[in-house]
């Protein structure tokens, strides 16, 4: 890296790093998943983890002769909540252990206070020389079995250096069964140019990912795991753990394809008489072959899991041997190779015409021989001819053509490779035949099926054999695997996997050149050479004998297959131990050793997919796909990581790009289609529907995975390009600050307000649901963390998906000051404002509740946002509910830039209100043409695009009646003696009670004049006026007509009618007429009608008013829209608008007031 770094010795507590030096690593449970990464790396998750005080740690001093404890896991399921074994930290935070590491020195006084949690630098630095990680592999096992249990047992530490650890491994997985079984077959059938390219383009994928790979392994320590552990820290649990199980899924097939493999070569090459099912006909060869694949596949697929089950160690004891006969095998081919040149072996090759027989029912490549001076026919003749005389009716193309013999192994130096340069795709059935020799007609194709021909077994194409050829150059991931086994694993796993790739590329390119130029045409396209008495083509091709090859290459197949069956229980369990997918808990659980049992079973299941499908050509791309999505997905972890410049990620693999990494996740997308576009398509649904179902039941992670970081990124991008101003009309949508209260344990009062929000948003734009706490920040930060942990837990019951932000403030009126002025962040912050009426304002001892909702209002109008007020909360509907047919009412009764219209509409969107038909009721003065309002409202709606049934409603200048007085007058009266009295809640509510008593005889003693009179004249003064024009009931400056109706109401004398029903008159002349004259005065107040300001008089109308035809139209509404009025601008009669507003929604069950932001926010316009 090229740091320096300076050890500063320090008196007095400072302790040396390298001091204590240990061997030996105490591990608790040495039954850990060996090859999935169950354990999440505290290095590469960046999550710190704190074990309880009691345990054993990394950060406890130790005895200098006892063992250091490296790493420990812990079983425990609930104490993390996902049931993970984690690791101890070697890093801060890890404080609970070090309580008694006790700081004396005098030198560091000034940091002796944070020791605890920030531990010495040289204290730091002895920890991490001695942090190692649980050895992987069988080895634990092994040693589990001979005493199981949960003792702790010293393992030494990994010593597996790059040969042995990384390159052998991978030698051994990627040589295998496609090169013993395919590769001869691919060259005849594809030529050696496109073979070269096939090869070229599957070695070129392999080894960009190889880079990709190196990188991420060497960024941090890698533990157990893998390819899955270093994908699923890299891309997150979704992509993790899709990928993962696609990788499982791509190594269980595996272990069928080599099973097939083992079989095909007993079958075929070592024991053929031992075949279950024998074909009669020729044509029935293909389907005989292919039951005794399953027959036989099942009975070895059932042996190696009970090979595996009984002990992984015998596996990992042999993999040597079988190694050393995939060696063996490929160094007999080429000594083979070199012993054409001086000399070729004896392979004959019998051709009828130019095509290419069978060699299995005769043994002279002769139509007839001479014996003893007598021509006689041979065996040859018996299978084209009905009999065995000379003049037997025969074959057709048999009798126009000559038998000729050719030689399957020319030599390297017969000059065969200029004809085997191109290729030979054809379809089923298709003969093979050489055309460089004679045919002479007569053929008839029906009937060719049934004559002893080498014929293709299946139809040939480009892409078929890419698909077929891929699995042999998977086996890149067996040094990563192994990761936990190495000395040196950031310098070990780059080195030997790219070796391993080189060297295996030279094998593959080498054998498909040799191949072309040593052997004959037509045996090269003969699958299983049968047109050289069935011996293995690259058998032939082989020294000393084709037994090595025919061995060498059963064993490989056994190997790989006990293999397959090994790891990839494993990498399930590892993947159900990280509690990502539900679904597969089960199979975390295992023998008392460790070993997945279960999911061993569930492997074995699927295993047997693969093997009843029987072709090794047909589980080979299946097997293709799951690996290149793997593989694909390695490639975009390490582009995305490099591009996000993610400050964790340094690779000491230096020579990575993030273009070669998307170049090598393209030619993986590109590969997965040229092999089989149907099997990709279904490989990556079946990815997509994992990622989701992780997404949506998976528990939640944080693995500072590289997809969050592009989350982040992709987030701050969009926010700096959404500009600061406000949408255009047509992007408007309710972005919703959500005022919630909660009690005094911190739960949430109105988990109604949670569903509203929900219905209103369909899971669409913001929403910040926003609390307050009273208080300072220092003192009440764990009631902040508890309250806002109980509003995240209700906004997931109610499924509100949004931020929570709780603010601490000195008190509540600042803190909704402070949410509403800043919550959000750049251009998405909240345009409207959603509270609860106060219910319970009257009752309030306080009367700062109710202001506090007043300055709200205020604060909303003034920051141009929009405020919905809902009334009665606790009654709104569920989510759950579905509202049967009814009616969502507007009231529109001023413009406040169509939030009236657009909210209905939005509502009805969600499934509780999808039923509700919308009417809207707007309010005609006694000027205005009330039909053309109609007409031009429904014109207006059709634009719109909202269907609404439209009323105008007409409200006459009817006289002011007592009721309305009475109502000013106690407002009026209760708002005086709140001013001047500080009495208790019960004090206060009986003289209140005195005082409208008291008004009540008041105005009997006034409707005694009333009776003579029926209407009173009364001169409002100009200051009435004026504080009328200051606080209007329903104020909206932008509108306006509103402001003409403002001017005509200020232009002349206000004249007040109080109009009484005849029985009302009598019932009021009739009683109380010795009522007292006098009333006492108690503070000094006139409750005379005469001294009502007359501005409160005609506000408390329009209330009254509007009430009782808002009840009589819509009473039995599901919801109830109404515009809101302004608060009055003097704040002296801040409790009377509370009056008014407790007036107008009197009578109604779910009312939403809305109050516009001052600007449009639905348009006519498309």
């Amino acid at each position: 890296m090229g740091e320096r770094f300076v050890v500063v010795p320090v008196d007095g507590g400072g302790v040396v790093a390298g001091e204590r030096e240990h061997s030996d690593a105490v591990v608790s449970d040495p039954a850990t998943d060996t090859s999935g990464g169950g354990g999440s790396s505290s290095s590469s998750s960046g999550a710190v983890e704190e074990k309880e005080a009691g345990e054993d740690s990394v950060f406890a001093p130790h005895d200098p002769d006892a063992v250091v404890p490296i790493l420990e896991y812990n079983r425990e399921p609930n104490k993390y909540g996902d049931g993970v074994p984690k690791e101890n930290s070697p890093f801060i935070n890890n404080t609970d252990n070090d309580k008694g590491n006790s700081y004396d020195g005098t030198n560091m006084a000034l940091f002796e206070e944070e020791m605890d949690s920030n531990p010495m630098v040289s204290s730091l630095l002895n920890k991490l020389a001695n942090y190692t990680n649980l050895t992987q592999g069988a080895q634990e096992h092994e040693e589990a079995d001979d005493d199981e249990g949960p003792k702790k047992k010293a393992v030494k530490s990994p010593q597996m250096g790059t040969f042995m650890g990384v390159y052998l491994p991978c030698l051994q997985n990627i040589l295998g069964v496609i090169l013993f079984l395919r590769l001869t077959w691919i060259v005849g059938t594809a030529g050696i140019l496109e073979s070269l390219a096939i090869v070229g383009l599957c070695c070129s994928c392999t080894m960009l990912t190889a880079i990709s790979m190196s990188a991420i392994a060497t960024n941090g320590v890698v533990p157990a795991g893998g390819s899955y552990y270093m994908i699923s820290r890299s891309l997150g649990p979704e992509f993790g753990g899709a990928v993962g199980l696609c990788f499982y899924l791509g190594t269980t097939f595996a272990g069928s394809m080599y099973i097939l493999g083992t079989i095909e070569i007993l079958l075929t090459y070592i024991v053929p008489k031992a075949a279950i099912f024998v074909a009669e006909k020729k044509e029935d060869a293909v389907d005989a072959l292919l039951n005794n694949m399953r027959v036989y596949g099942t009975c070895c697929l059932a042996l190696m899991a009970l090979v595996v089950f009984v002990g992984v160690k015998y596996v990992n004891k042999l993999a040597l041997v079988f190694l050393a006969c995939v060696i063996l095998s490929i160094l007999a081919i080429y000594a083979g190779v070199i012993k054409t040149i001086f000399e070729p072996p004896d392979f004959p090759v019998c051709m009828l015409g130019n095509r290419t027989l069978q060699n299995h029912n005769f043994d002279k490549c002769l139509k007839t021989e001479i014996i003893d001076n007598v021509t006689v026919t041979t065996k040859l003749w018996n299978l084209f001819c009905e009999g065995s005389e000379l003049n037997a009716t025969c074959n057709e193309y048999f009798d126009n053509n000559n038998v000729t013999v050719v030689q399957g192994i020319p030599g390297l130096t017969s000059g065969v490779i200029s004809e085997n340069m191109w290729s030979e795709y054809g379809p089923l059935s298709m003969l093979v035949e050489n055309k460089k020799l004679s045919s002479l007609g007569g053929s008839d194709p029906s009937q060719d099926i049934y004559m002893p021909y080498v014929v293709n077994d299946i139809t040939t194409f480009f892409t078929l054999l890419v698909g077929i050829y891929f699995p042999s150059v998977t086996g890149i991931m067996a040094g990563s695997n192994r990761s936990g086994d190495l000395r040196d694993a950031q310098k070990s796993i780059p080195i030997g996997t790219i070796l391993a790739i080189v060297t295996t590329s030279i094998i593959y390119i080498s054998c498909v050149v040799l191949f072309g130029a040593c052997i004959e045409g037509v045996l090269l396209r003969d699958k299983f050479g049968d047109s050289v008495k069935g011996n293995l083509v690259i058998g032939t091709l082989s020294w000393p004998s084709p037994w090595v090859i025919v061995i060498g290459s059963f064993f490989s197949c056994c190997g790989a297959g006990l293999q397959s069956l090994t790891g990839a229980p494993r990498l399930l369990q590892a993947i159900a131990r990280d509690g990502i997918v539900p679904f597969l808990q089960v199979f975390g659980h295992g023998k008392a050793n460790g070993e997945p049992t279960w999911a061993l079973l569930l492997t074995a299941g699927i295993c047997e997919i693969g093997i009843l499908i029987a072709s090794l050509d047909s589980v080979a791309p299946i097997l293709s796909m799951f690996f290149l999505m793997c593989y694909l997905f390695v490639n975009l972890a390490c582009a995305v990581q490099t591009l996000l410049r993610t400050p964790n990620w340094r690779p000491r693999f230096k020579y990575y790009h993030w273009a070669l990494s998307f170049l090598g996740m393209s030619l993986c997308l590109a590969l997965m289609f040229i092999s089989s576009w149907y099997y990709a398509i279904v490989a990556m649904a079946i990815a997509g529907c994992i990622y989701k179902y992780i997404e949506y039941r998976g528990a939640e992670k944080e693995w500072g995975d590289g997809i969050r970081g592009l989350s982040l990124n992709a987030a701050r991008y969009a926010l700096i390009r959404l500009e600061e101003a406000p949408p255009h009309t047509k992007n408007w949508r309710p972005q919703l600050l959500v005022l919630l209260n909660l009690d005094s344990d911190q739960g949430v009062k109105h988990p109604r307000l949670l569903s509203l929000t929900t219905q209103l948003k369909a899971g669409k734009g913001l929403t910040i649901v926003g609390n307050v706490l009273e208080g300072t920040y220092l003192t009440k930060d764990t009631e902040a963390k508890r309250a806002e942990q109980n509003i995240k837990s209700c906004m997931s019951a109610e499924r509100t998906k949004g931020f929570c932000h709780v603010v601490v403030s000195s008190n509540l009126r600042d803190g909704v000051s402070h949410l509403i002025q800043s919550a959000g962040l750049g251009g998405m912050k909240h345009n409207t404002v959603l509270m609860a009426w106060p219910g319970t304002w009257k009752q309030s001892n306080d009367p700062q509740s109710w202001k506090n909702f007043i300055e709200t209002v205020r604060e909303t109008t003034s920051a141009h946002q929009a405020l919905l007020v809902a009334k009665n909360v606790d009654s709104f509907p569920t989510n759950q509910d579905r509202l049967g047919e009814g009616t969502i009412d507007v009231w529109w009764v001023v413009h406040d830039g169509g939030m009236l219209m657009l909210l209905p509409f939005l509502l009805r969107q969600h499934k509780v209100w999808r039923k509700c038909k919308m009417r809207i009721f707007t309010v005609a003065q006694m000027d205005d043409n009330s039909i053309q309002m109609k007409k031009d409202l429904q014109m207006f709606l059709y634009h719109l695009r909202l269907d609404a049934e439209v009323e105008v409603v007409e409200m006459h200048d009817n006289d002011i009646s007592a009721f309305t007085y009475e109502k000013t007058l106690v407002m009026e009266q209760r708002s005086q003696m709140l001013k001047q009295m500080q009495l208790s809640r019960t004090e206060r509510e009986r003289e209140i009670q005195s005082i409208t008593d008291e008004s009540r005889s008041s105005i009997r003693r006034k409707t005694q004049g009333a009776a003579q009179s029926t209407s009173l004249n009364r001169q409002s003064s100009p200051m009435e006026d004026t504080q009328e024009d200051e606080a209007q009931l329903i104020h909206d400056r932008n509108t306006a007509s509103h402001a003409t109706i403002n001017d005509k109401a200020d232009t002349g004398p206000e004249r007040v009618h109080m109009t009484w029903t005849k029985d009302k008159l009598f019932t009021e002349r009739n009683r109380n007429r010795d009522a007292t004259v006098a009333v006492r005065d108690l503070f000094n107040m006139k409750p005379e009608w005469e001294s009502l300001n007359q501005s409160n008089v005609r506000r408390m109308h329009t209330a009254v008013k509007l009430n009782e035809v808002v009840v009589n139209k819509s009473q039995g509404a599901h919801l109830v829209l109404l515009n809101m009025p302004g608060p009055p601008k003097n704040r002296g009669g801040d409790e009377n608008y509370m009056e008014f507003l407790e007036v107008l929604l009197e009578g109604l069950n779910r009312v939403l007031l809305v109050r516009g932001g001052g600007r449009e926010v639905i348009t006519i316009y498309s």
